[in-house]
Order: C-alpha cells, then sequence, then structure tokens
C-alpha cells in the first residue's frame, strides 16, 4: 500500500514541471509562435532559482528572478520570431544551446562547483505542506500523502489548467489570441495588432517556463546541476501535440508522463528472473513514449494554422 501511495504521490511530482512547460507551450503555439526552447527556458530559470536561492536564502527571490530570466529568453524568441521573421524553430533551438552553455559557465564562474550550485537551505526552497496528525488515519492519511504532501507551485500548476481552458475559450484576449494562431489576417483586418497579441503570448510561455525550472532546482530538487532538466521540454512539446493543443488532455498526457518518470525512480535496481534491469532502460522510458507519442499521433493532430509561419503585414 506504501509503494503504491508513494508512487502516486512522486506521479504528481514529476509532472508539475511538464504541465508548466506545457501549458507554456500550448500560450505560445496558440498564438502561432512554434516553441522549441521551452527547454532552455526551463533550464536558465532553474538555474537562476537555485543560484538567487542559494544567494539570498530566498525561495521567492529565485522564483521571480527565474521568472525575468525565463521572460528575457522569450523576449530574444519573440524578437527573432514576430519582428525579425526568423525561422522560429532554429531560434528556440538556439536558446536550447544557449541556456545549457550559459547555465555551465556562470554556475562554474559563481560558485566554483563544476557548474553545480550549492545545496539549498531549507527557506531557499519550496517546502512540501506536511500534515503529520493524518497519516496514520485510514483512507485520509494515504490520500493526504498524495494530494496534499506537495509544495505550492504544484498547486499553482493544477491551478493553471482550468484557468489556461476558460482563459483560451470564454475570455476576449484568449479567444483574439486563438484567432492570430488560426488567421493573422483577420485579427489585422479587424485593427487588433497580431505582434502585440503574440508577445502577450511568448511572456506568458515565458512566465510559465520559469515557474517550471524553478520547481525543478528549489522544490522537486535541492539545487542546480547541469542538464537537470533531462529533456523535460521536449516531453511537455509530445504532451502538447498529443492533446492536440487543449488544456486537459495535455494534463493527462503530463500525468503519464510523470508516472513513467515516477516508475522509473521506484524501479533502479529492480530484477526479473534474477536478471538485474539496466538502470539505463529504465530511465528511457518516458523517452521511448515520446517517440511512440509523435510517431502515432503527429499526423493526426491539427496544429493552429498559422503556427511557425511569421505574419507578414499586407500593404
Amino acid at each position: 500500500m506504501d509503494l503504491y501511495v508513494e508512487l502516486l504521490a512522486s506521479t504528481i511530482r514529476m509532472s508539475v514541471p511538464l504541465i508548466l512547460a506545457c501549458l507554456a507551450g500550448l500560450w505560445s503555439e496558440r498564438a502561432g509562435i512554434v516553441d522549441i526552447g521551452l527547454e532552455g527556458k526551463m533550464l536558465i530559470a532553474a538555474f537562476v532559482a537555485a543560484s538567487a536561492s542559494a544567494v539570498y536564502g530566498s525561495a521567492w527571490i529565485g522564483l521571480i528572478l527565474a521568472i525575468a530570466a525565463s521572460v528575457s529568453f522569450a523576449l530574444v524568441h519573440g524578437y527573432a520570431s514576430i519582428n525579425q521573421r526568423g525561422n522560429q524553430v532554429v531560434s528556440g533551438v538556439a536558446i536550447n544551446m544557449l541556456a545549457a552553455g550559459l547555465a555551465v559557465v556562470l554556475g562554474n564562474e559563481w560558485f566554483r562547483e563544476g557548474g553545480r550550485t550549492p545545496a539549498l537551505p531549507p527557506e531557499g526552497r519550496f517546502m512540501p505542506f506536511e500534515f503529520p496528525s493524518l497519516d496514520d488515519i485510514p483512507i485520509i492519511g494515504p490520500l493526504e500523502r498524495v494530494f496534499l504532501s506537495h509544495s505550492i507551485l504544484a498547486y499553482a500548476a493544477i491551478a493553471l489548467v482550468p484557468l489556461t481552458a476558460w482563459a483560451l475559450a470564454r475570455t476576449r484576449f484568449g479567444l483574439r489570441l486563438r484567432a492570430v494562431g488560426e488567421n493573422p489576417h483577420a485579427v489585422d483586418t479587424a485593427g487588433i495588432s497580431v505582434a502585440a497579441l503574440r508577445y502577450r503570448a511568448v511572456i506568458i510561455a515565458g512566465v510559465l517556463c520559469g515557474l517550471s525550472g524553478a520547481y525543478i532546482s528549489t522544490s522537486l530538487s535541492s539545487s542546480f546541476v547541469r542538464d537537470m532538466t533531462a529533456g523535460g521540454g521536449f516531453m511537455a512539446l509530445a504532451a502538447l501535440i498529443f492533446a492536440n493543443w487543449r488544456a486537459y488532455p495535455a494534463l493527462g498526457a503530463c500525468l503519464l508522463f510523470g508516472f513513467l518518470q515516477a516508475v522509473g525512480n521506484f524501479t533502479q535496481g529492480a530484477s526479473v528472473g534474477g536478471v538485474q534491469i539496466p538502470v539505463q532502460f529504465i530511465n528511457m522510458l518516458p523517452y521511448v513514449l515520446t517517440v511512440v507519442l509523435l510517431a502515432g499521433f503527429i499526423g493526426k493532430s491539427v496544429p493552429p494554422k498559422a503556427s511557425g509561419i511569421p505574419y507578414t503585414k499586407d500593404r
């Protein structure tokens, strides 16, 4: 029983950064901006959050600076994609490469620990809530460990799913944003700035990636290590495609990826028939699923019609 409870709780923990990154991609791509750079923004946010938390001893300062760093990278991507009408995939790849290199170089220069940051104190982390008085109560105790033993960022991620779905479907801003991703010429004809709407979407994506990266280094872990996002941005993109650019199915896909990651963590060192299962085999399961989902669903998913297409105003 305890094993299943811990597995479910771990599934939620592992899913949180994927949910936030997937929502970031949803906002960006619904506005017509392909965001391959989710991974890079998550990584730089994780580095900045851990670095600032280690220096200032405050997780909240780390979170604010992580969001600022992620939004800065998002604006670079926005400038290349919107103003310069550059190739959005190339711009996203450049963001990923820049973040990966910059985090290691700055980390080594500042802390002299090979690109790592120092271990964070409790006040420098977003710690999970604990209700020890409920542990021994049947049914309630296990439910508390599954659903109530997470940090505030985890609950924020879950709350952002219905908020995103409602905003994109029910608000004027959300409807205009979706229209920009489908037919930017019609939006421009109505006197609405296509560039302004796309920049807002890019900024929202930057904020969400900042939350995701900060969660990884200050809640899921207690420091920053090189490449600690481990392809989470690409898994979030796969979940977004699998969910056909919808919020609630994206939540389900991210939970599936989180479950596989949790299973990998719990089965390390396990054996079948006396033969030990290689750790590498367990760890590759989420990435294999990513390839399977993309191979099976990329042809069936229908992205926004203007996704990845730079907008040129008719004269």
